[in-house]
């Protein structure tokens, strides 16, 4: 997801306006705000905050279940940024109308939203907040203005990372050991424990979790169809691999060089004669990523980028075989799917933030200065230059693909 505002304008705003306004809220808290009664409380509506990163909203589908079966579908909601509503929906997880969002195109524009979210969420009666950004202030202070008497956030106890005030009722240590679906679940889990105990609590969550499926209409998929034998009417149903080469503006350090997926693309239209590439992208994204289609020089090679709605690129992964990306949304939207994905992992480590499908693949070079991003510096890096995503070779790629695609070629040429 790319943000009109600009992600380095929303991390500057978050910690120079975020932070004093955390200690703010955080007096005026400990003046106002009642201890409550001890024990475990009670609840009857959760809402979930995570305003970025679809990627992560995947992931907390475990999460969302567990809340689901706590107050049942119609009682959990999602506070999101407009733009990331899209993967809520695909996952039909929660009704379309229990997702609350905020728009981004300036920064007025996303304080009067988060205004607007919260006067609705007061509205509705929400009594529990799940906040899943990680040490995020702007994510603690509308967790607080809620007004929800039940709220679980990451919490930094000894200075092990930004500050965010003491905004939340149930306090959680951030755990870098602990997969983020896990983490996520746990969160949820937290609610149902007394706030006194915590951050301490005796909860192992699950080590096989429960994966979303994406399940296309009949007539989406005549949609792709006809899209594929438009852009290349030689294609049929041909196997094809697709190749994502762009990472979003959150994390450009995620980005393997771009060169690297025109020999790719080469080096498997040579393997396999039948296979067709597809380079995918969002519109932004679409004049780089035909450069780099039209450098493969191949009748083989379908240009996609920005000529389909985010809907319709699942669709695309069910009719493809193989996805080639990096550690961005597209790796665990695809994981919704039947497709292989072999996810690039650098600046972050699949051990936090991998797929957890059994059609995911992560590579990973492991070099001394990776992982560098994480929640206790605000997933940003003095690095600039990436020589983590440079350190997985095409061979590395390569053969894991052909791996894929030789094991699939018995039984299918296309999901």
């Amino acid at each position: 997801m790319d943000l009109p505002v600009g992600i380095s304008t929303l991390q500057r705003t978050d910690r120079w306006v975020g932070g004093p306004l955390c200690a703010i809220l955080t007096l005026l808290r400990k003046i106002f705000e009642s201890a409550g009664r001890l024990g475990p409380r009670e609840f009857q509506r959760i809402l979930f905050v995570k305003f970025a990163e679809q990627g992560s909203t995947v992931l907390a589908y475990p999460a969302i279940l567990r809340a689901i079966e706590m107050v049942g579908r119609e009682n959990v909601y999602f506070v999101v940024f407009e733009d990331n509503r899209f993967i809520l929906d695909a996952m039909e997880i929660i009704p379309e109308g229990n997702v609350i969002t905020i728009a981004t195109n300036s920064l007025f524009g996303l304080a009067t939203g988060a205004l607007r979210a919260v006067l609705q969420v007061r509205k509705i009666g929400i009594d529990a907040v799940v906040d899943m950004e990680f040490l995020t202030r702007f994510s603690a202070i509308l967790t607080f203005m809620t007004g929800a008497k039940s709220r679980v956030g990451f919490h930094t106890f000894f200075g092990d990372g930004p500050y965010r005030g003491d905004l939340v009722t149930h306090r959680l240590l951030y755990n870098p050991h602990l997969h983020t679906s896990q983490m996520f679940e746990a969160m949820v889990e937290a609610l149902t424990r007394d706030p006194a105990v915590l951050p301490t609590f005796d909860f192992t969550p699950s080590a096989n979790q429960p994966l979303p499926r994406f399940r296309p209409s009949l007539s989406e998929v005549a949609e792709i169809d006809a899209l594929l034998q438009r852009e290349n009417p030689r294609i049929g149903s041909a196997p094809l691999v697709l190749l994502n080469p762009n990472a979003s503006d959150l994390l450009p350090l995620r980005r393997w060089p771009a060169a690297r997926y025109v020999e790719l693309a080469r080096r498997l239209l040579e393997r396999y004669p039948e296979l067709f590439i597809g380079f995918t992208g969002a519109p932004a994204d679409a004049p780089a990523n035909n450069r780099l289609a039209d450098e493969v020089g191949s009748c083989r090679v379908v240009q996609l980028a920005g000529k389909t709605t985010l809907r319709q690129l699942l669709v695309l992964y069910t009719r493809s075989d193989v996805l080639v990306t990096n550690d961005s949304g597209p790796a665990h939207f695809a994981s919704m799917t039947p497709i292989r994905v072999v996810t690039l992992f650098g600046p972050e480590t699949p051990a936090l933030f991998a797929a957890r499908s059994p059609n995911a693949t992560a590579l990973w070079a492991g070099i001394a200065c990776s992982p560098c991003v994480n929640a206790y510096n605000n997933r940003q890096s003095v690095c600039r230059n990436n020589l983590c995503m440079q350190a997985i070779t095409v061979d590395d790629v390569f053969t894991e693909v052909t791996r894929i695609h030789d094991s699939l070629k018995p039984t299918t040429s296309g999901n």
